[in-house]
């Protein structure tokens, strides 16, 4: 039942999904023969802003080797020159309270930052996932076109070969036909 006839008798039509559109412009470009691959990471790219962009480099150095290597040694000189080298005059004396004031501001700042990083990740994997659909659909609809043609050629081969047996029949038949006429007038 079309969606006018279903919005006639009060019943509310349905917004259309995501992947009817994706069918219908899959089926679009095979129909005017045009690909339908795209760049992602360049189209994500293209739409990036400077937050961005920050946050996508704040996020590959938060959880990398090297942070965690560099933040422990940073934390590990903070404590020595607190504790020994300072130590009657530390701007951060034992219990490092200063020390943990920052690795809370830190956190309480790299987190959400993280997080839209992580969010702009899923959303390029759902745009990849979406596109792999894409080219997967147009590859299995021209594939079910090569197996029509080819049925169609198969159909259009089956009946030439059949003509072509009966001609053989034919004159198989003239062939003997013609050979029992001659040993029956001997």
């Amino acid at each position: 039942m079309n969606q006018s006839r279903m919005e006639a008798r009060g019943v509310p039509a349905r917004p259309r999904s995501k992947v009817a559109d994706i069918e219908d412009r899959v089926r679009k470009a095979l129909s005017e023969r045009k690909t339908v691959t795209r760049d992602i990471e360049t189209e994500y790219a293209e739409k990036m802003a400077l937050g961005d962009r920050v946050a996508d480099i704040v996020a590959e150095f938060g959880g990398s080797w090297t942070f965690i290597f560099t933040f422990g040694g940073i934390m590990a000189v903070w404590m020595l020159v607190n504790a020994l080298v300072l130590r009657d005059k530390a701007f951060d004396p034992f219990p490092f309270i200063l020390l943990n004031l920052v690795l809370s501001t830190l956190a309480a700042l790299q987190a959400p930052v993280i997080m839209m990083s992580q969010n702009r990740q899923s959303e390029k994997d759902r745009a990849r996932a979406e596109h792999d659909y894409e080219i997967n659909l147009k590859a299995e609809l021209e594939i079910g076109q090569i197996h029509q043609k080819l049925d169609v050629f198969r159909d259009v081969q089956w009946a030439q070969l059949v003509a072509t047996q009966q001609k053989q029949i034919e004159y198989l038949e003239k062939i003997i036909g013609g050979a029992e006429k001659g040993r029956v007038g001997a």
